[in-house]
């Protein structure tokens, strides 16, 4: 089909019955700094480039979809990161968002933590050199395989969740001999502002211990008594892509009375406070994230301000940024398939992935950038929504966007933003094979994580 064969979809969103958009963006071509790394350009031709080479060979050699993460912007973020908080606090990337031996390595040369929350990302940590006093032990029920190797190998703490683990944990530590230095995380009734699924500090979920009722306050108490445990401080973690500073203002006094009340009560000032991660990123445009150094500073500020009124010594603050590190360093990069425009509506483009490579969007409503990287055009725009192959009405990749009106199958088009939680919760649905994550730098690329195969697959299946 040539770039002109089908007729182009609606070119303005007030024709849309639902969506985000009122109006096309003026350039197609413009790639906002906001939602792509930092080495992401276009170059003279209309290709767009990440680290210095052009999208289309980074398709042609390592085929589509793929995930790329620029590996100097994730650098970058680390030191960020890093900086902004300094030597008097601690910053745990959290493992979750994205893991893989290589990223491990860049996180140990760049100065920072690690936080996991499986077995299997704490054999990754290892794997790749990661020291165990480095890693934090996240969890809502990991399991007494999981405790004993954390305690073996000696990670520098584990986040307790509930009674029972602070039982679990001091009992696994006393039978080999350890006295494990531990943080009770507790949920301190915040609701922050966004998607049901991944607000994490109100009561009626299923992590941490609450705070109001005393809960919190027994469970310091048991965690005190118990020769196996070094209660270290308190882990509080309100949510997820949360752009508001209130949220954590709020928790922030809240653990402060806490301690205030373990000092009250057991003449114990608890030296950590980990005020968790959740800080958002630029998915569109009117996103507006903060940096690290004004994220760093207000939070310095609530804690030192809280402290200080409940006459405490400030006590060293963690946080555990994820998504804004590698969030925004990685872009998944498709290859259209087959456009279909519907009059009046918008124009389905298909692409080569779709939920198996980001669920993000069927699962949580998640909202997304999308851009034609393999040229420019000066075509108008029409309204698209960009979806998958898989056998679902639901496989919905970028819901409301705009692309020019002359893609055609065989472009490539790339969304942003993409770097925390696809690869991490993607699937073999369809028996869909994973996407190879790729690493760019300075020029050069390389797979860090291959792609799967087919063989993969069948190797699984012992039927």
């Amino acid at each position: 089909m040539s770039r002109s064969a089908h007729p182009a979809g609606p070119r303005h969103a007030d024709v849309l019955p639902e969506g985000h958009y009122t109006a096309p963006p003026t350039d197609l071509n413009a790639l906002d700094a906001k939602v792509w790394s930092r080495t992401v350009a276009r170059n003279a031709d209309g290709a767009v480039t990440v680290g210095g080479i052009e999208v289309a060979r980074l398709a042609e050699e390592f085929g589509t979809p793929a995930y790329i993460l620029d590996e100097s912007d994730f650098r970058a973020r680390c030191r960020a990161w890093a900086h902004a908080f300094g030597p008097d606090a601690d910053v745990f990337y959290a493992g979750k968002a994205f893991l893989s031996r290589a990223v491990v390595r860049w996180l140990k040369e760049e100065g920072l933590n690690l936080d996991v929350c499986s077995g299997g990302e704490l054999t990754c940590a290892l794997d790749a050199g990661m020291p165990a006093e480095r890693i934090a032990f996240h969890g809502n029920n990991k399991t007494v395989a999981e405790i004993e190797r954390a305690v073996t190998v000696g990670v520098g703490r584990i986040v307790l969740d509930s009674f029972q683990e602070i039982a679990r944990v001091a009992h696994v530590a006393q039978r080999l001999g350890k006295r494990q230095r531990v943080q009770i995380r507790v949920t301190v009734g915040v609701e922050a502002h966004t998607h049901e699924f991944i607000a994490t500090a109100h009561e009626d979920q299923k992590f941490g211990i609450a705070l109001a009722g005393g809960e919190a306050a027994e469970a310091v108490r048991r965690a005190l008594a118990l020769d196996g445990l070094e209660l270290i401080g308190i882990h509080s973690h309100i949510g997820s892509q949360i752009f508001d500073m209130a949220g954590f203002e709020v928790s922030a006094r809240r653990v402060v009375g806490l301690l205030a009340a373990v000092r009250d009560e057991h003449g114990v000032e608890l030296p950590e406070i980990d005020l968790g991660g959740g800080l958002g990123i630029a998915y569109t445009s009117d996103d507006d994230p903060r940096e690290p150094h004004e994220i760093a500073k207000a939070l310095g500020d609530i804690v030192t301000r809280e402290c200080e009124a409940a006459g405490l010594a400030t006590p060293r603050i963690s946080v555990e940024p994820g998504r804004a590190i590698v969030g925004p360093s990685a872009f998944t990069l498709y290859e259209v398939g087959t456009i279909k425009p519907l009059e009046g509506l918008r124009t389905y483009v298909s692409v080569d992935g779709g939920m198996s490579d980001n669920i993000r969007t069927a699962l949580y409503d998640a909202e997304y950038s999308v851009a034609l990287v393999s040229r420019a055009s000066d075509a108008e725009p029409m309204l698209v929504r960009v979806v998958g192959k898989h056998c679902e009405s639901g496989d919905i990749v970028v819901r409301d966007a705009f692309l020019p009106s002359d893609l055609a199958p065989g472009d490539l088009i790339a969304v942003p933003a993409t770097g925390a939680y696809c690869r991490s919760m993607a699937s073999n649905y369809n028996h869909a094979l994973r996407p190879p994550v790729v690493a760019v730098r300075d020029g050069q690329a390389r797979v860090i994580v291959r792609r799967e195969t087919e063989e993969d697959l069948l190797r699984l299946d012992v039927g």
